[in-house]
């Protein structure tokens, strides 16, 4: 449990597939990286494939089986764990044999890494290499984490026979039972804000409460977007006795998949409050965490335990990565979009992996087609873009939604209704022809674009998984839907593992060039973009709340122009973009005083 991990970087959750098994594929160098469990459907699929691949014996889970869902995460994730643990112990026993191969694992390893310097030192002195390699790994080197997210808006009500089944049964709940089951030790990530009922649901697994060692078995890492939000939902588990092991801080606009903007709040700002105020985030989940433990009479400790800040959202290069790192005292980057690059750690199948590598600034966007409602990273040209415009030019609207994840809306039905299904829009269609005489054309293309632009991500976010490994894709054509960040645009070239874990370590450069500009001016761009756009497009009556939110939003975004122009002038980083990061950040202090806000 003391092992250090052997990397300051991880890869985080990318849609249903990207990262379903990266586990299997990274682990045994001691690189952690996040699956999506919340999709039982391609978990069991995936554990049919690698059951064949590494000859375990495979019993499928039906749907009929009253639990199916959790017991197909259970049954995925115990599997992906035999198989770390064998190639891991394959991957120590090679280093240990093949000098070669230890070489190449130290030029993976961070230049601050006592794991580097220690096989360093036994290559160095060469005597009894075989023996004190196998003593060293095995005392030192640990499997990276397979850890679990779970998007808790996507606890959809289940049903059987119209009978809607007890809260459990819901969908992010049973992921969750499905993970705490496993006899996995990991973590599990909740990401798009706080779920009351799920949280609380926590309080039914042993496995989040420290052991008679003070130890937690599976630890809670909440994904969130400024240090506010950390503390509320940070205390509200302390006061049932759960603790949060780690904060991920994102970025709002700059981070693939779902883009939750925060209110003008920069990354940098964020880190600063995280970095100042760590110690009192700590103090005050400690005091609620050992009364909630002692009042449920469990096991507690006479210090906290481990609180670890990490961050991740558009960086680019190994300066950025080591400045979070120093500058926050963060204590991990995750570099997400990058790796959808890397065949040996993501699964893409090859032809939206070359629509990556071509892909331009320009077509990376900021689209509508979530069913969530929440604006969307995507590029242009994918092949579920294809599909959807042929059908929408033949009149045919929606999916045929076979899965049902976010299935949320209760506008039609208690059970639920996807906005990306054929039902939902044909609906949404017949009334907005309905109203046509009192609509202008352009009123009525416009709404129109926004009923039929969602997009099914449910099988969109999961066929690039199983185009890319051979496994037949059911259903209706719909073609790959995928997430980058706008970052992925400075990368145009496949790279392999060892090279890009170079590349963020600052030993190789996979970059073509330099006129990527700092992951915080991106940011900056992205989100002054997306203000101007706020008031260029909002067509809803203007009210005092919303003017005083436009206004809270430009101040916080001229408070985080002003926190940088202090940074950028005492960092001994970045010296030779320094005048140009000056420029951007002056330029944007202009356009943003030049978007006037309207007034009541």
């Amino acid at each position: 449990m003391n092992k250090k991990p052997a990397h300051n970087f991880y890869i985080p959750v990318m849609g249903l597939a990207y990262t379903i098994d990266s586990p299997i594929r990274v682990a045994q160098f001691g690189i952690s990286s996040v699956v999506s469990i919340i999709d039982d459907e391609i978990v069991e699929r995936m554990r049919d494939f690698y059951s064949k691949k590494f000859n375990f014996d495979f019993k499928a889970i039906s749907i009929k089986s009253e639990d199916h869902r959790a017991e197909r995460i259970t049954a995925y994730l115990d599997m992906m764990d035999e198989i770390v643990t064998k190639k891991f112990k394959d991957f120590k026993h090679e280093i240990s044999k093949n000098t070669e191969s230890l070489k190449q694992y130290i030029g993976m390893l961070p230049s601050t890494s006592g794991l580097r310097d220690g096989l360093q030192n036994i290559l160095n002195k060469k005597d009894n290499l075989a023996e004190s390699i196998k003593n060293f790994v095995d005392n030192h080197l640990n499997p990276g984490e397979i850890d679990v997210n779970i998007m808790t808006k996507v606890d959809k009500d289940n049903f059987v026979k119209n009978v809607q089944l007890p809260t459990i049964y819901n969908d992010a709940h049973a992921s969750l039972r499905g993970f705490a089951n496993s006899k996995l030790s990991s973590s599990v990530i909740f990401s798009a804000g706080m779920n009351p009922r799920l949280y609380s649901y926590l309080e039914e697994f042993e496995d989040f409460f420290p052991n008679e060692n003070g130890e937690l078995k599976k630890k809670i890492i909440l994904k969130v977007s400024d240090f506010r939000s950390a503390m509320i939902q940070g205390n509200f588990l302390a006061k049932k006795g759960l603790w949060v092991s780690e904060y991920r801080i994102e970025s709002g606009l700059n981070c693939g998949g779902h883009a939750f903007a925060t209110d003008g709040l920069l990354m940098g700002p964020i880190m600063e409050e995280f970095k100042q105020k760590k110690n009192e985030l700590q103090a005050s989940a400690f005091a609620l965490w050992k009364s909630a433990l002692e009042q449920k009479g469990k096991m507690t400790t006479s210090e906290p335990l481990e609180t670890r800040i990490s961050v991740q959202g558009g960086v680019g290069t190994s300066e950025e990565h080591e400045f979070l790192l120093t500058t926050y005292n963060a204590d991990s980057v995750g570099w997400g979009s990058p790796f959808l690059l890397v065949p040996e750690a993501t699964s893409v199948n090859q032809e939206t992996r070359n629509l990556l590598i071509n892909a331009k600034e320009e077509d990376y966007y900021l689209s509508n087609m979530s069913p969530l409602g929440v604006p969307f990273n995507t590029v242009r040209g994918t092949s579920n873009d294809e599909i959807k415009d042929m059908n929408i030019s033949n009149q045919k609207f929606g999916s045929s939604c076979p899965k049902k994840f976010l299935a949320l809306s209760k506008e039609f039905t208690p059970k639920g209704t996807c906005t990306a299904s054929k039902k939902y829009q044909d609906i949404k269609l017949s009334e907005l022809k309905t109203n046509r005489l009192k609509l202008t054309d352009n009123q009525y293309e416009k709404q129109k674009k926004n009923i039929t632009e969602k997009s099914c991500l449910c099988v969109g976010l999961a066929n690039s998984a199983y185009l890319e490994l051979d496994i037949p894709v059911k259903g209706e054509k719909q073609g790959v839907v995928i997430c980058p960040g706008p970052n992925l645009s400075f990368f145009d070239k496949e790279v392999s593992l060892s090279k890009m874990v170079r590349h963020i370590y600052g030993y190789e450069n996979v970059l073509s060039d330099d006129r990527r500009p700092h992951l915080f001016i991106n940011e900056l761009k992205l989100y002054v973009d997306y203000f101007k756009n706020e008031i260029l497009e909002f067509s809803e009556e203007i009210t005092k709340s919303q003017v005083k939110k436009w206004e809270i939003f430009k101040g916080n975004l001229l408070k985080g122009i002003a926190y940088y122009e202090e940074l950028f002038a005492e960092t001994n980083y970045f010296k030779p973009k320094l005048d140009s990061i000056f420029s951007d950040l002056k330029s944007f202090k202009l356009k943003l005083n030049q978007i006037k806000i309207p007034q009541l």
